[in-house]
């Protein structure tokens, strides 16, 4: 599990399926930040894993300051579902 912020919006919402790191990566919850008082455009604070790793994301079994934090630009995000409407 890892935290991934996303600069600009790719138009994925929670559930998302993305090609991250040449493998496919759920994005178990996504915080949209920027909206108002922020960059010029819109950050997603997601937190992906793999589809094995969603019952430890259920449970909270994990400590979310822990996880490894990387950033992507919108335009160089593989999606391959984009997730709950």
């Amino acid at each position: 599990m890892q935290q991934l912020i996303v600069r600009g919006d790719p138009g994925i919402r929670k559930d998302a399926v993305i090609e991250y790191d040449g493998e496919e990566q759920v994005c178990f919850s996504i915080q949209r930040q920027g909206d108002y008082h922020g960059p010029d455009e819109v950050q997603l604070w997601c937190t992906i894993g793999t589809p094995d790793e969603r019952e430890a994301f259920a449970k909270r079994q994990y400590v979310p300051h822990w996880l490894d934090v990387d950033s992507v630009d919108a335009d160089a995000l593989d999606v391959v579902s984009r997730g709950r409407d």
